[in-house]
C-alpha cells in the first residue's frame, strides 16, 4: 500500500530515486506524472499515487507528454510486488502476450492462469492483459514521439495484432488517433535511424558497466567505442546491430537500433534494459551494502543480452583471467558464429546459437584451446538448453534452476552463480568460492566468506561487483 505522504514529500523533491517507483494522477487534469516531472507540482488533495502506469491508465489518466511515463524506469528485483508479479512483469514487458495466452504465460512459471490473474490483480490492481496493453501503447507512444515510421509499422512493432485495434485503443486512452497525436507532437527533427531512449534511476555508474563489458567483449561480436557499447544481434530471422550511448544529463540510455530490427523490438528493447540493469533502484542496495556501495555508487548489475553466450563465457572464464576467457570466446565465436558483414569495423560475425553448438563435437571445440572438459560442459549446456531441460530465464525458483546448473558435467557454484547473476538477473547471487572475491573479504574458507555476506542480503551479487572493482573495501 502507498503511503500518500511519503509519495507526495517525493513529488515535491522530484526526488529521481523514485522514478517509476510509482506515478502521480492528478484529478483536476486527468493527467498521471512521473516523480520527476517539471511541470507546478498539484496540490495534494488533487494527487491519487498508483503503483504502476497501467494502474492509472485504467483509472481513466492519460500520460503526461512533458515527464513522458513511458521512459520511467521499472521495478527493481527485489521491489513491493512479489516475485511471481515482478517476472510477469518483465515477461509481459518482453511481449509475452502478443504471441501467447495468459494460460501460456502462468504455464512457464508452474501456476495456474486464475493464480497469476489474482497474484497481479491483488500487487498491482491490474489484470495481465491491461498490463500489456499499457505496455504496447507506450511503446507505440515513444515511437511516434520519436520516429518518423509509419503508423501501421509502429503498430505491429508495439505487439498489436491490427491496425484497427491499435487506432481503437489509442484513441480510447489517449483521446486522440495516432496520427493526430504525431502531428500535434509537431517533431521536426526526429532522427531517420531507430532511436530509442530508457530510462533509469541515478546514480549509474556508467563507465564502470562499460569497462566491465569492455574487457569481456567477444571479439567480432561486440565491442567498446567512444563510450557506447556495439554488438551484432540475431533474433529468429532478423539481423542488425545496436548500439547504447549515456545520457547522463538526462537519466537515460540512447539505444540506436538498425532498421532491420524493427519487428522484434520489444524483445530488443528489453535484451537491452537487462544487460544494463536499468531496473534496479540503487538507493535500497546503497543502504544494504553500506560502506562496501560508497566508493562506487550506482555500480550495476550487467546481464545478459544474449544468456547461452553468456552462459558459455562462464564456463570458459573457469580458473583462468579475465583477458583468456576472453580470449577463449573470441576463438569460439569465430569458429561457430555466423558471418554477418557490418558497417562497423570490428563487427564481423553473430553470436553461436545453441543449435548449432549443441551438434558439434568435443574435438571441435577443444582445437581451439579449450579443455575437453570445458568443451564436454559447453555441449551439455547446449544440449540441455535445446531440448528444454534447462532455462536461462529468470523463474520464480532460482535456486532449482541452480541446482539444474550443477547437475550439468563441469559446472560447479562458482559457474552457476556466475550465470544465476547475469543471465538469471538474480539480486542474491553469491560466487563465494571467487579468488578475487575471498581476497577483497580478507577470507580464505568458504563457509566463512558466505557467513560474512549474509549481511549483504538480499543484494549479494551486487556486492560481489563492488568487490571486483574495490578489491580492499
Amino acid at each position: 500500500m502507498l503511503n500518500s505522504e511519503t509519495c507526495y514529500q517525493a513529488v515535491l523533491a522530484r526526488d529521481a530515486r523514485f522514478d517509476g517507483a510509482f506515478y502521480i494522477a492528478v484529478s483536476s487534469t486527468k493527467i498521471y506524472c512521473r516523480t520527476v516531472c517539471r511541470v507546478k507540482t498539484p496540490q495534494k488533495k488533487n494527487c491519487t499515487f498508483f503503483t504502476t502506469a497501467a494502474a492509472a491508465e485504467e483509472a481513466g489518466y492519460r500520460p503526461c507528454l512533458r515527464c513522458r511515463p513511458e521512459l520511467a524506469p521499472g521495478h527493481s528485483s527485489m521491489d513491493a510486488v512479489s516475485r511471481l508479479a515482478r517476472l510477469a512483469m518483465q515477461r509481459i514487458d518482453e511481449g509475452a502476450l502478443a504471441r501467447a495466452s495468459v494460460a501460456d504465460l502462468a504455464d512457464e512459471f508452474g501456476v495456474t492462469d486464475r493464480h497469476l490473474r489474482r497474484v497481479l490483480q491483488n500487487e498491482l490492481g491490474v489484470s495481465p492483459r491491461e498490463l500489456a496493453q499499457t505496455q504496447r501503447l507506450h511503446l507505440s507512444k515513444r515511437l511516434l514521439t520519436d520516429t518518423h515510421l509509419p503508423v501501421t509499422d509502429i503498430a505491429y512493432a508495439s505487439g498489436f495484432a491490427s491496425l484497427r485495434r491499435f487506432n481503437a485503443l489509442f484513441k480510447e486512452r489517449y483521446r486522440l488517433p495516432p496520427a493526430k497525436f504525431r502531428k500535434a507532437e509537431n517533431k521536426a527533427h526526429m532522427p531517420d535511424t531507430l532511436v530509442c531512449e530508457l530510462g533509469y534511476r541515478p546514480p549509474f555508474a556508467w563507465e564502470h558497466l562499460l569497462e566491465f563489458l569492455r574487457r569481456r567483449a567477444v571479439n567480432g561480436v561486440e565491442l567498446v567505442q567512444n563510450d557506447t557499447y556495439i554488438r551484432t544481434v540475431a533474433i529468429g530471422k532478423y539481423r542488425g546491430v545496436v548500439k547504447v550511448s549515456n545520457v547522463s544529463d538526462r537519466h537515460l540510455l540512447r539505444a540506436e537500433l538498425s532498421p532491420e530490427l524493427l519487428p522484434v523490438l520489444v524483445p530488443m528493447l528489453s535484451r537491452i534494459k537487462k544487460l544494463f540493469d536499468l531496473g534496479a533502484d540503487p538507493a535500497p542496495i546503497a543502504l544494504q551494502l553500506g560502506a562496501l556501495a560508497k566508493k562506487n555508487p550506482g555500480l550495476r548489475l550487467p546481464g545478459a543480452f544474449d544468456a547461452f553466450e553468456i552462459a558459455v563465457r562462464a564456463v570458459l572464464g573457469q580458473q583462468v583471467t579475465v583477458a583468456s576467457a576472453t580470449t577463449l570466446a573470441g576463438r569460439f565465436s569465430e569458429k561457430f558464429g555466423e558471418n554477418f558483414a557490418t558497417e562497423t569495423p570490428g563487427l564481423t560475425r553473430l553470436t553461436p546459437t545453441v543449435e548449432r553448438v549443441a551438434e558439434t563435437k568435443i574435438g571441435d571445440i577443444a582445437e581451439l584451446g579449450i579443455i575437453s572438459k570445458r568443451a564436454a560442459s559447453i555441449i551439455a549446456l547446449a544440449r540441455a538448453l535445446a531440448e528444454k531441460r534447462l532455462s536461462l530465464e529468470p523463474q520464480v525458483d532460482v535456486a532449482a534452476q541452480i541446482r539444474a546448473l550443477t547437475e550439468l558435467p563441469g559446472i560447479g557454484a562458482w559457474t552457476a552463480n556466475y550465470i544465476a547473476m547475469r543471465c538469471l538477473s538474480w539480486p542474491d547471487a553469491f560466487p563465494y568460492t571467487d579468488l578475487v572475491v575471498m581476497k577483497a573479504m580478507r577470507e580464505n574458507n568458504p563457509r566463512r566468506v558466505l557467513q560474512k555476506a549474509d549481511l549483504w542480503r538480499p543484494w549479494r551479487s551486487y556486492a560481489v561487483m563492488h568487490l571486483w572493482n574495490n578489491p580492499t573495501p
